[in-house]
């Protein structure tokens, strides 16, 4: 798969995941960890403090529930999932 890039913080836009497209916004971020939990194909946290990224570009439609949850478990509404 190669190295991902991921969308600068504060740079706006996001991915679109099947038919979602996902926002993350690091700012808001604590770390948590209940996105990686329900959807870890889909988010990650980095290492030195735990701040949530999206570690996919692309992903099949059979995830879009987990990520949808990921959304509304987020404690800080740091997740921003939207049909297209």
């Amino acid at each position: 798969m190669g190295q991902h890039k991921y969308t600068p913080v504060g740079q706006g836009g996001g991915r679109l995941i099947g038919k979602l497209k996902v926002h993350v916004d690091q700012n808001k971020c604590v770390g948590s960890g209940q996105c990686v939990f329900v959807a870890p194909v889909v988010f990650g946290q980095r290492e030195e403090d735990g701040i949530v990224e999206l570690l996919v570009d692309e992903l099949d439609e059979s995830l879009n529930a987990d990520v949808k949850t990921a959304e509304r478990l987020c404690p800080t509404s740091a997740i921003e999932v939207r049909e297209t």
